[in-house]
């Protein structure tokens, strides 16, 4: 499988996440009963499924402490992200403006923390602060221009 469908495999799982994690959450009537399903969700498919195939392929060791920790604060991360979403929900956001804002803020974040984690050989070139720009007017108007809920 290519890493573009791979991609675009995770753009089109976290595009559903937001609205089906609210439905989610309204229907149980608590939010952290919906986390608790989402923490159930990764455990079966980001600790089984890589636990059977590193098995399978005999490579259930060696981990070192560098790559452990920063993967794990990495998981961190997304689940305090997957928090986040959960409690904007709980204090009245909607998918409709949440995710957006998510969605819209993390390009920009992802690309300002690569620059400072892996540092660029050349400067940017310049045309990247009017991505910044388009992107955060692109989520501006997603925001303002969004159906009424």
């Amino acid at each position: 499988m290519s890493w573009i469908s791979l991609a675009l495999g995770a753009a089109l799982s976290w595009g559903l996440y937001g609205a089906s994690l609210h439905r989610g959450q309204t229907a149980l009537g608590n939010p952290l009963k919906a986390m608790l399903c989402v923490g159930v969700a990764y455990f079966l498919i980001a600790v089984l499924v890589p636990v059977a195939a590193l098995s399978q392929q005999g490579d259930l060791k060696n981990f070192n402490l560098t790559g452990t920790v920063t993967a794990t604060l990495a998981g961190a991360l997304g689940a305090l992200g997957a928090v986040c979403i959960t409690y904007a929900f709980r204090n009245g956001g909607t998918p409709f403006i949440v995710m957006p804002l998510v969605f819209g803020g993390a390009p920009l974040v992802n690309v300002l923390a690569s620059i400072v984690i892996h540092p660029p050989k050349v400067a940017p070139n310049p045309m990247l602060y009017v991505g910044f720009l388009l992107a955060a007017v692109g989520a501006g108007m997603v925001l303002y221009f969004r159906p009424p809920a």
